[in-house]
């Protein structure tokens, strides 16, 4: 909502600047108040070519957060605040999360060590992802027509990260147990510091898993997964600021098919009758339906963007067992 009060800006171009020059801070008492300090750091942003795409997707919005955080406020400030002098110390805070957002190409969110998704507030650190994906609407939704709210029990968020999907999933349904599983230990401690910070201790765990390997056999109501699907040569052409992502979260074989396919080849065995999985696998989509070209796919829509994100019953993956335990086997 600040936009409108700051300028009238527009979205920055989102590509890779392989020159990077290093950002000349404003002169002394040139920059007074908070709607300067976020036109000349969206203004800097711009200049520098950086990518937006993790939480963000454009040069105010991501001034603007930075900005906030420097200052300790919350996005909710009165827009009457923006015009708000700024102390010297409060300045300098500011230039070093420009600096480090320019100089480093570090993504906003890990630099406030804060990201939204789905309503909620998230811990994040450089052991997971950004929490992005267009699942969040399907959460608020509960999930709608596919499940009825009321009867979820059990939910499985596959290669969890943040956890931000499973945890979204037990404000979504407040009567399931959920299950947040990774193979990377650094990230379920991230993910059990938002369990904790959400308190739902008594309902959401987080276990360390090879997708399957390493759960207690249950089955789900619910398999919903944003798991790495990005082929070798594609991570190669990614901006900078996906660098300071986990790779292990990221690149899935040459291909980017390795642990889809694995979540695809046992679905069937840990979903309950009824039950769903959901799964984002992005600009993957054309590969995946010409490797499974006879299985229906019911590739899901999203009113704030985003797309490849499949929805399988656990008829239909049972249906097709066969032919995705021969691709992932």
């Amino acid at each position: 909502m600040y936009r409108v009060l700051i300028v009238s800006g527009h979205t920055a171009g989102q590509s890779m600047n392989h020159g990077i020059k290093a950002m000349q801070a404003p002169n002394h008492n040139e920059l007074h108040t908070l709607r300067d300090w976020v036109r000349w750091g969206a203004s800097r942003f711009n200049e520098s070519g950086l990518f937006f795409g993790h939480g963000t997707d454009n040069a105010l919005d991501e001034a603007l957060a930075l900005v906030l955080h420097a200052l300790h406020l919350n996005h909710d400030l009165p827009g009457d605040y923006l015009d708000a002098r700024l102390t010297a110390d409060e300045s300098s805070r500011i230039v070093a999360l420009f600096r480090d957002r320019i100089d480093r190409r570090v993504p906003a969110a890990y630099l406030t060590g804060e990201a939204r998704f789905a309503g909620l507030d998230f811990y994040v650190d450089e052991n997971v992802l950004i929490p992005r994906s267009p699942i969040a609407e399907l959460i608020e939704a509960g999930f709608s027509p596919w499940l009825d709210p009321e009867q979820v029990t059990s939910v499985l968020d596959l290669c969890c990260g943040s956890g931000c999907i499973g945890i979204a999933c037990a404000f979504a349904f407040p009567q399931a147990l959920v299950d947040l599983s990774d193979i990377s230990p650094a990230a379920l401690e991230v993910a059990t510091r938002n369990i904790e910070r959400h308190r739902l201790e008594g309902r959401v765990r987080a276990l360390r898993a090879d997708v399957y390997q390493g759960l207690d056999g249950e089955r789900f109501d619910l398999i919903v997964s944003n798991p790495p699907y990005v082929s070798s040569a594609e991570m190669a052409t990614l901006p900078e600021e996906y660098r300071h992502e986990p790779e292990l979260a990221l690149e899935a074989g040459d291909d980017g098919m390795d642990v889809v396919e694995r979540i695809l080849a046992k679905g069937a065995d840990y979903l309950q009758p009824g039950g769903i999985m959901v799964v984002e696998v992005g600009a993957s989509a054309e590969l995946l339906m010409a490797r499974y070209p006879g299985v229906p796919f019911l590739w899901l829509d999203f009113e704030r963007g985003g797309d490849g994100v499949f929805l399988l019953t656990a008829e239909q993956l049972d249906e097709f067992r066969d032919s995705f335990e021969e691709s992932g086997a």
